[in-house]
């Protein structure tokens, strides 16, 4: 799927937060993360994407991790889940998402009116 510019910069800018909507559920390591954006085509995103995102919030204290061995011999996985601090900043994520897609929803809706 081609994505312009625009839907690049709109996407990378809610990655953060869906992102910790995923680890609110249960703990996912970073390829299962990424297989659960996918399941959403506009949330789609490469590792070279999520990965800085995860350190970023291991960084901030919004996502704790843990290493976990592979069964079957693989390399050992880092999982991922959310701290008390990734909780807040989720419901503050998905509040000011709410305000703001409702706001553009409006606005979209009413474009064409003569004022």
């Amino acid at each position: 799927m081609a994505t312009s510019d625009r839907t690049a910069q709109l996407r990378k800018g809610v990655l953060e937060l869906a992102i910790l909507a995923v680890l609110d559920a249960k703990e996912y390591y970073s390829i299962e993360i990424i297989e659960q954006l996918s399941e959403h085509p506009a949330l789609t995103a490469t590792p070279g994407t999520v990965y800085p995102l995860l350190a970023r919030l291991d960084k901030a204290g919004k996502v704790t991790t843990r290493w976990v061995e592979a069964g079957g011999g693989g390399p050992p996985r880092k999982y991922y889940r959310l701290t008390d601090e990734g909780r807040a900043a989720l419901a503050d994520g998905a509040m000011a998402w709410s305000e703001l897609s409702g706001a553009m929803h409006d606005i979209l809706r009413g474009r064409g009116r003569a004022s």
